[in-house]
């Protein structure tokens, strides 16, 4: 993928999403997802959704932070921080974004740690 950062499109779905995020808006937040959007790399207990694991580990302040970000591109992903994708040695949280039939979409939320 080439840099999106500045594409008018790609900004005003960021510009989106940091609202729905600041708002809490999950409803909101829920439509520009992926289906198959992640959030944790081990499987999630059953009717487990992204929004309660961010309400149980107190990740709303961190997930509006990462979006603040510079983002860069990374195989068919928009991510931030751009460090994440220069920087193999980058520790904490990432958000990537990707396109979904021309429509771009919030595809994850993780740390870098993996599973534990």
């Amino acid at each position: 993928m080439r840099d999106q950062s500045n594409d008018q499109t790609f900004m005003a779905f960021v510009g989106r999403l940091r609202i729905a995020v600041s708002k809490h808006d999950t409803a909101m937040m829920a439509s520009l997802m992926t289906p198959d959007f992640g959030y944790r790399w081990d499987d999630a207990p059953p009717g487990e959704t992204a929004f309660a694991f961010w309400d149980q580990h107190n990740l709303w302040g961190e997930l509006a932070n990462t979006l603040q970000q510079r983002f860069g591109p990374s195989e068919m992903y928009m991510v931030a921080p751009e460090q994440a994708v220069t920087d193999p040695k980058f520790t904490g949280y990432r958000v990537g974004m990707r396109t979904i039939r021309g429509s771009w979409r919030f595809a994850y939320f993780v740390s870098s740690e993996g599973p534990r």
